[in-house]
């Protein structure tokens, strides 16, 4: 059974890599590398896989998991600016990948019951990414 809890924030963000020169920054990025930022209104879906515990009924209260999210991951980007304001985003290049996997990293330690299978971001209607902890 896969459980899914759906929250939303707004952030603002530069792609940027400090380690490359600005052509390459420009010709990577395109307008994203705008000094100055840009904002999205962002989706993150949150989803734990286990086993319906008989007692509950549950593989996790979906209260539980809302109120995790908000407290590891939504109280500290929603509206920030995600180069600057966010601790754990501190020298990570904030695109939609880098993101879903910082956002698992907060989010998984607190998972006591069923696992942490999925993290899907949304960034706009168009773009999304989805991270399953391949590399953990």
């Amino acid at each position: 059974m896969i459980v899914t809890a759906r929250l939303t924030f707004s952030a603002a963000h530069r792609l940027h890599n400090p380690a490359r020169d600005a052509e390459w920054n420009r010709r990577t990025y395109a307008k994203c590398d705008n000094p100055r930022g840009h904002g999205h209104n962002y989706v993150i879906q949150v989803s734990v896989r286990g086993k319906i515990d008989p007692e509950t009924g549950m593989v996790i209260d979906l209260k539980k998991l809302k109120d995790i999210v908000r407290e590891r991951v939504i109280d500290r980007v929603d509206h920030t600016n995600l180069n600057e304001d966010v601790d754990f985003l501190r020298d990570v290049i904030p695109t939609a990948e880098n993101l879903a996997r910082a956002f698992w990293q907060q989010i998984a330690p607190a998972i006591d019951q069923g696992a942490l299978h999925e993290v899907a971001l949304q960034e706009t209607e168009k773009n999304s990414v989805v991270y399953r902890g391949e590399d953990e």
